[in-house]
C-alpha cells in the first residue's frame, strides 16, 4: 500500500481527526458551490452545443468522484470553459458519441499520467503556450455568444471565427432590441453585483432577474426552453460504441483535453494550497480527474476539470475537505431531479451574458498585453502564435505547434548559451603571472585544452573538433566541468573526437565530468573505450597525465 501512497485520495487523510463543525462548514460551502456552478454548467453546456442537462451531468458525475478520488482537500470538478471551444468541434465532426470516447481516452490517459507520476511533468508546457491558448479560447467563447446576446435572426452560427465574425456583420441589423436590453441587464448585474456581496453569485441573481422580466413582462425573447427540451432525471449509463478507426481519428482531440485537464486542474490545486496553506498530491488529482471524466462520458457528460473560480468560492465559504465537493455533486443532483423544468424559462441572452463574463474573467489578457510588451522576441513568437491557431483553427493544432516550435526555441537558446573555448598556449607564461592570476594553467607544449560549456546535444556547438587542425600535438584535454548533461548525438560528437584521435595518434583526456554524461558514456561502453585512466577528475589532473606525455 505504500508504494501507492502517491496516489492516495485527500478524503482519506482528512476524515482523520474529522470534527462535526467542519461537516457544518463542508455542507454550507458545498451548498453555495452548487448554486454557483447551476448556472455556469447550464451555460458552458449549450455553448459547447450540447443539451443544457448534460452539463449538470457532468458536475454531479465529475464533481463526486474528482472530490472522492482526488489529490486535493478543496478541488470543485466539472465543466469549465476552456473545454469550450474542443468540445464544440468534436461534435461537429464526430457526433456526441465522438465526443463520448474523445473523453473516456482522455480519462484514460489522465490516469496512466497518474500512475506513472507524471504530475510533475505538467509544469514543463511554458506559460506562453498556456497564456496563448487561453486567450484564445477566451476570444473563441466570446464570440460565439454575440448571436444569443444581439438576438440575431440568422441561422447556425458557423464554426469557424472568421466565417462567424462575417456572418454576424451580414446580419446585424437583425438585432432585437429586448433582448439587447436583457443581456446588458444580465451583464451590468454581474459586474455590479459583487459590490453589493459576494456570498450569492451574481450570475444567479442575473437569472433570476431577468428570467422574473421576461416571463412577467411576457417579453418575446428567446429562452432555454424555446430552443431545448430539458430532461429532468438521473443520468442514463451508456456505453458508446468503439472502433479502431475512431479511436485513432480521435486520439489527438483525446490528448488535448487530458493535457488541458491537467493543466487546469493542477493549477487550480497550486491556488488552492496557497489559500489553505495546503499541500495537493499532484498523481492522485490525476487519477481522480481521469476516473471523473470516464464516469462523466459514460454517463452523457463533457470533459470536466477543476473550476479554479468554484475552488475558491468552496475555499472562501469554509470548505476545507472533499467532503465539501461530494456535497456540492448532491445538491445539483437534488437541483435536476426536482428543479430542472424552471430552468427553460432562462432567457438565452442571459446565459450568452454569462459566458461573456466568464471569457472575460478567464482571458487573462493583463497578463497577454504585459507578456507582448516584457518578453523575449521568441518567447512573444509562440504566444502570439499559439493564440491565433487557437483562435482561426482550433485548440489542438494550437498546442501541438506551441509546443514545436517552444522546443525549437528553448534548444536554439541551449545551443545559444553552448561554447566551446580554446586555451591558447603562452610561451613566456611565468610563474608570477600564475600566481596572480589563479584562472591561468600552465599548459604543456604538446597539448591542446577545449573547455565546453553548456549541455552536450544535437543542437549543441562542436567546435572542439576544430582541434583536427592542429599540429606538432599528442594530447588533447576536453574539460567538461560545465557541462551538465549530454544526449546520444553529444555522445557521438566525442565518438568522432576520439576517432580522429586515434588516426592522428593523439591521446584524449576528459576533464571533471559530470554525473549525468558519466552515466551516459558509461552506458554506451565509450569509458571502457577511453580507458578509465584517462578520466581525469579536474584540469591539473589532466594537465599533469598530459605532461607525462611530453616528448
Amino acid at each position: 500500500m505504500n508504494s501507492l501512497k502517491y496516489i492516495k485520495p485527500k478524503l482519506f487523510s482528512t476524515l482523520k481527526g474529522y470534527t462535526k463543525e467542519q461537516l457544518i462548514k463542508d455542507i454550507v460551502a458545498g451548498v453555495i458551490v452548487a448554486i454557483i456552478a447551476l448556472p455556469l454548467s447550464i451555460a458552458l453546456a449549450i455553448a459547447s452545443g450540447v443539451s443544457p442537462e448534460q452539463g449538470l451531468y457532468t458536475a454531479i458525475m465529475a464533481g463526486f468522484f474528482i472530490s472522492l478520488l482526488g489529490g486535493s482537500r478543496v478541488q470543485i470538478g466539472g465543466p469549465t470553459a476552456a473545454f469550450v471551444v474542443i468540445i464544440y468541434g468534436i461534435i461537429l465532426d464526430y457526433g456526441m458519441s465522438g465526443l463520448t470516447v474523445a473523453t473516456l481516452l482522455a480519462g484514460i490517459i489522465m490516469i496512466l499520467m497518474g500512475l506513472f507520476k507524471l504530475g510533475n511533468l505538467i509544469k514543463f508546457i511554458p506559460k506562453t503556450i498556456t497564456i496563448g491558448f487561453t486567450f484564445g479560447i477566451a476570444v473563441g467563447i466570446f464570440a460565439g455568444q454575440l448571436k444569443d446576446f444581439f438576438g440575431l435572426t440568422m441561422g447556425a452560427v458557423p464554426a469557424e471565427f472568421a466565417d462567424k465574425i462575417k456572418a454576424y456583420a451580414e446580419n446585424f441589423h437583425t438585432i432585437d432590441l429586448a433582448t439587447f436590453g436583457i443581456g446588458m441587464l444580465a451583464l451590468l448585474i454581474q459586474i455590479f453585483w459583487p459590490k453589493v456581496t459576494q456570498k450569492i453569485p451574481g450570475s444567479l441573481v442575473a437569472i433570476i432577474v431577468t428570467t422574473l422580466i421576461v416571463q412577467l413582462g411576457n417579453l418575446s425573447v428567446l429562452t432555454i426552453g424555446d430552443l431545448y427540451t430539458i430532461k429532468a432525471g438521473f443520468p442514463t449509463f451508456t456505453v458508446p460504441e468503439f472502433s479502431f478507426g475512431l479511436v485513432k481519428k480521435l486520439i489527438s482531440p483525446a490528448f488535448t483535453i487530458a493535457i488541458l485537464a491537467s493543466i487546469e486542474s493542477l493549477l487550480s490545486c497550486v491556488v488552492s494550497d496557497g489559500m489553505i496553506g495546503g499541500h495537493h498530491r499532484s498523481n492522485a488529482e490525476l487519477v481522480g480527474q481521469g476516473v471523473g471524466n470516464m464516469v462523466s462520458a459514460l454517463f452523457g457528460g463533457i470533459p470536466a476539470t477543476g473550476a479554479i473560480a468554484r475552488t475558491a468560492a468552496n475555499v472562501k465559504n469554509g470548505g476545507r475537505t472533499p467532503i465539501a465537493g461530494i456535497v456540492h455533486a448532491i445538491t445539483l443532483l437534488l437541483i435536476l431531479l426536482f428543479l430542472m423544468p424552471y430552468a427553460s424559462m432562462i432567457p438565452m441572452t442571459c446565459l450568452a451574458a454569462i459566458l461573456i463574463m466568464v471569457a472575460y474573467n478567464m482571458s487573462g489578457w493583463r497578463t497577454f498585453v504585459r507578456m507582448l510588451k516584457t518578453a523575449p522576441k521568441s518567447d512573444i513568437l509562440v504566444l502570439v502564435v499559439t493564440f491565433l491557431l487557437t483562435v482561426f483553427f482550433d485548440l489542438v493544432v494550437a498546442i501541438e505547434i506551441g509546443m514545436v516550435m517552444a522546443a525549437f526555441l528553448f534548444m536554439k537558446r541551449m545551443s545559444d548559451v553552448a561554447e566551446v573555448k580554446s586555451w591558447v598556449y603562452k610561451e613566456d607564461l611565468d610563474m608570477n603571472e600564475i600566481s596572480e592570476h589563479t584562472d591561468l594553467k600552465v599548459v604543456p607544449k604538446n597539448t591542446m585544452v577545449y573547455e565546453i560549456s553548456g549541455p552536450m546535444f544535437f543542437g549543441a556547438t562542436t567546435d572542439y573538433l576544430a582541434f583536427a587542425n592542429e599540429k606538432h600535438k599528442n594530447v588533447l584535454i576536453l574539460r567538461m566541468r560545465n557541462v551538465p548533461a549530454m544526449d546520444i548525438t553529444g555522445l557521438e560528437s566525442l565518438e568522432e573526437a576520439y576517432a580522429i584521435c586515434r588516426k592522428k595518434g593523439i591521446r584524449l583526456l576528459l576533464s571533471h565530468v559530470n554525473e549525468q554524461p558519466m552515466h551516459v558514456m558509461k552506458k554506451a561502453g565509450f569509458v571502457e573505450k577511453l580507458g578509465a585512466e584517462n578520466l581525469c577528475v579536474n584540469i591539473d589532473a589532466a594537465l599533469a597525465r598530459a605532461k607525462s606525455f611530453e616528448a
